[in-house]
Parts: C-alpha cells; sequence; structure tokens
C-alpha cells in the first residue's frame, strides 16, 4: 500500500500527551534530547497548566509527532508522503529526514515565542462546519471590508474551515454565517491567531533564521499543506516550514492530490484523531488510522 503519515496542529493536544510514548530505544533518545536542548523534563510542557501556552503546546506536539513517527519506522512501518497541518510540518519534516530533530527544538521554539509575543492576547482560531466556502468567504469579505481582522485560514474540507484573528470579530463572523441558516462553529483551542497575514512578519523572520539550516533530501516525499503538492527541494522544504505560520492552508486539496497520486492509507500521528477523519472523507475506499485509537499490531 501507498501510505501516508500526517502530523496534527494545535488543537489536537491534550494533557500528559508526552508520558505516554512508545517504549523503544530510540524513543529514549528523542527525549533526552528534547529535554537537554530545551533544559526542561517534558512534564512541564504537557501538564493542563502548561498547555494554556502556545509555546508548550508546539514543541509537546513536535516531540509528540517526531517520537511516534520514528518509532513506526523502526518497527517497519514506513510512510512514502509525510503531511502535517500547521505545527505538525515540522515532526512531518524531520521524520521524512528532511529537518534535524535538534534543528527542529530550537526553530519551532522561535516560531512560538515571535507568535506569542505578537498575539498574547485576544486572538485565535474558530471553526466552522456545516457551511460553504462562499458563504464563509462573503462572511470574511464584508468584515474585512469594515476594517475588521478576520481570515479564512484552513479549508480543511467540502464544508470545514478555520477563521483566524481576533475573537470578537471571529465570532461575529461566525454568526454571519449563521444567519443564513447554515453552519455550526466552535473556537479552537488555539491562542494566536495562525496561518493569515497577522504573522507575515513573524515568518520573514524565522525564514532568515532558517538560513543558518542545513536541510538535507528527504527519504519520504513531503508534502506542503499550503501549496497543496510535494516538495523535493531542501530549499523548498525550508520555505515552506518558516512561512507557514502567515499562509492559508489548503487540507482537503492536499488529501485529493495524495489520493490522486494512489495513496489508499493514511496513519495519524497521536494525539490527534480529526485529521484522519477528515482523510477519510477523500480516500473512498482507502484505510484511514488514527494511531492512538488503533492497536498496532492490526497494521504491521
Amino acid at each position: 500500500m501507498t501510505q501516508v503519515f500526517t502530523f496534527p496542529g494545535q488543537g489536537s493536544q491534550r494533557a500528559h500527551m508526552l508520558q505516554n510514548l512508545p517504549d523503544h530505544p530510540n524513543v529514549t533518545l528523542i527525549k533526552q534530547q528534547a529535554e537537554d536542548i530545551l533544559g526542561v523534563k517534558l512534564n512541564a510542557l504537557d501538564s493542563q497548566e502548561a498547555l494554556t501556552d502556545t509555546v508548550n503546546v508546539q514543541l509537546a506536539l513536535l516531540i509528540c509527532g517526531v517520537a511516534w513517527g520514528q518509532y513506526l519506522q523502526n518497527v517497519g512501518i514506513k510512510p512514502d508522503y509525510v503531511l502535517g497541518l500547521s505545527i505538525g510540518a515540522y515532526p512531518a519534516a524531520v521524520v521524512a529526514g528532511s529537518l534535524d530533530f535538534g534543528d527542529a527544538l530550537r526553530l519551532v521554539k522561535a516560531r512560538a515565542d515571535s507568535m506569542k509575543s505578537a498575539y498574547p492576547s485576544g486572538y485565535g482560531m474558530l471553526a466552522i462546519t456545516g457551511a460553504e466556502f462562499k458563504h464563509v468567504q462573503a462572511a470574511v469579505n464584508l468584515l474585512q471590508e469594515k476594517g475588521e481582522k478576520v481570515y479564512l485560514a484552513n479549508l480543511n474540507g467540502e464544508y470545514q474551515f478555520v477563521l483566524a484573528g481576533e475573537k470578537r470579530v471571529l465570532k461575529n463572523a461566525a454568526e454571519q454565517v449563521r444567519s443564513q441558516g447554515i453552519g455550526a462553529s466552535v473556537f479552537l483551542d488555539v491562542t494566536v491567531p495562525s496561518h493569515c497575514p497577522l504573522l507575515k512578519e513573524q515568518s520573514e523572520k524565522l525564514l532568515a533564521m532558517f538560513q543558518a539550516i542545513t536541510l538535507k533530501t528527504s527519504n519520504s516525499l513531503y508534502v506542503s499543506a499550503a501549496k497543496a503538492r510535494v516538495l523535493r527541494k531542501p530549499d523548498d522544504i525550508k520555505e515552506d516550514l518558516a512561512l507557514n505560520m502567515a499562509h492559508q492552508l489548503h487540507w482537503y486539496d492536499s488529501c485529493q492530490m495524495l489520493a490522486e497520486r494512489g495513496v489508499n492509507k493514511a496513519l495519524e500521528m497521536p494525539p490527534g484523531s480529526t485529521l484522519t477523519g477528515l482523510f477519510r472523507k477523500v480516500l473512498n475506499g482507502g484505510e484511514c488510522y488514527s494511531i492512538e485509537n488503533i492497536n498496532l499490531k492490526t497494521i504491521l
């Protein structure tokens, strides 16, 4: 089978997500390297209180994704493609063999710090389901014409979208969509306005940091969720990682592209399960699994 490893973004985190990583020598090394570089114990990153901070969330998702992705490869389950949502692109690049884990830790720390500093409060992300693109985009356009800071950040499915911006305005956008008699909305557990122009300056600073980092040609094919295509050149992957915080994400199109390339199995790394449901709607007849919700023996 042709398979893809998927890596979730912010909103999928849960308390103590780093306390139940696989029992494997390579995972032990990953945990130790993370603690040495960050100068903290992992249980200081994934407590309920710690995960109210976007810096801890992003680092915990990176470590969790890398640990599980490399563990699966160590037991013989190898991806043909890797695809990460938002911060999930970083563990995807590490598992693909393109980005060094130590470099990823330092870059994600800088990424999260810059996002938090720019928008310490009052901003976030909101998911809208059950509405068509035209209705969501119309609500965003109407508010933007009034000078409001709201953006269509993620196109996750035919009827699933995520907005980013000021929480006050996000609520107004959801009400505008519901006024058409359609759509349900919920605020995501994300404290920054990702994947929109509000983070352009921060993404460009991160790209400058990337210039001191060397990426390798990946072992698995790296898919950009921002461009919905495979990136092969290390410099292209570097740019995608650095700038993805300010770019709109096209998850649905990325899944469709992989289906057209013959992918028929999708494995989502812990702690997520949402991406599995999204992929299942595209991969008709394929196999889609959330690793944390299955017995691994069923896919070995």
